[in-house]
């Protein structure tokens, strides 16, 4: 597709310890719910692409898990899925709370990139929780560090400041093309879309340790003759304990889940959703790699 030469465009990564708010970034910047969102850490396991549709200029957002020491496999995984995304974009966005500060947590992400060349924008997320002196104390210690080309406060979940960081981005852009339609905000398959949606109802029902071992598979997704889109998606957890907790008495919790995931499945596809919901245990499985692979990576090198 042919654009004029003023127009901007590039991949841009969002880095930073788990729970930060970089999930609740990439919807606000795309205007429009891609990733799963829980205040709970390690939400996100995968890559996930939104893409920024402006006049003159289209940013392509990489969402990435947190990135911490771990020695679990899948962890490890997930770590590695984000520092993969080093050498392959134009610009990286540093997410850091404003409430909490340069955490040791941070420090370790900032050292994960002291050879990184790209650019780096650093984003002090939730401001709206701070009072400005605490706020000029964390932009100073921001530039001691004189590793950010700029820093910009924001709330992502208030929607404050998304504007003139959009701005920020596409000037650290290069010129290029338009690398996705303009009806297009993501990448990601719907299988897997669905799957995340189902997945956020688990982390915000249980508790524990119970969402951290849950891994959402959709089996099958079909349409019905009668316009109704049929689903069927099967949650792994580790233990048996775990399925029967997930199962809930006379299969409440499993319902609840169901019952929730399928309204938001059916605003989403603009179609009546029959959602059926199966629970397995697959022992172990985040200490799998092969397991791992199925359950998240299919699609991925890694």
């Amino acid at each position: 597709m042919n654009q004029p030469n003023s127009f901007r465009s590039g991949y841009v990564s969002i880095i930073g310890r788990p729970n930060v708010g970089k999930s609740t970034l990439l919807n606000q910047l795309v205007a429009q719910k891609v990733a799963a969102t829980s205040n709970r850490p390690q939400t996100t396991r995968n890559k996930i692409t939104g893409v920024v549709h402006l006049t003159g200029a289209q940013i392509i957002l990489i969402d990435t898990p947190g990135i911490h020491a771990t020695k679990r496999t899948l962890n490890e995984m997930m770590v590695q899925t984000s520092l993969s995304t080093y050498t392959d974009v134009d610009l990286i966005l540093v997410l850091i709370d404003a409430v909490k500060g340069f955490l040791p947590e941070d420090e370790f992400v900032l050292k994960s990139m002291e050879h990184t060349v790209v650019p780096k924008i650093l984003v002090i997320n939730k401001i709206d929780l701070v009072e400005k002196p605490n706020l000029l104390t964390l932009f100073a210690k921001a530039n001691d560090k004189s590793v950010f080309r700029e820093i910009i406060p924001v709330s992502a979940l208030k929607n404050d400041g998304m504007e003139p960081l959009k701005k920020l981005i596409v000037e650290c852009l290069p010129e290029g093309p338009e690398y996705f339609p303009k009806n297009m905000i993501t990448d990601c398959t719907e299988t897997f879309l669905l799957g995340e949606i189902i997945r956020e109802k688990v982390l915000s029902l249980t508790r524990f340790e119970v969402p951290h071992s849950v891994a959402v598979v959709v089996e099958n997704i079909e349409e019905q003759v009668n316009d109704v889109v049929k689903i069927d998606a099967t949650l792994y957890t580790e233990k048996a304990s775990q399925k029967k907790i997930m199962i809930g008495q006379g299969g409440s919790m499993l319902k609840s889940i169901g019952r929730i995931a399928r309204k938001e499945i059916e605003k989403r596809l603009g179609a009546k959703v029959y959602l059926k919901l199966f629970v397995k245990v697959k022992s172990n499985w985040r200490d799998q790699q092969q397991t791992i692979k199925e359950f998240i990576y299919l699609n991925d090198s890694l």
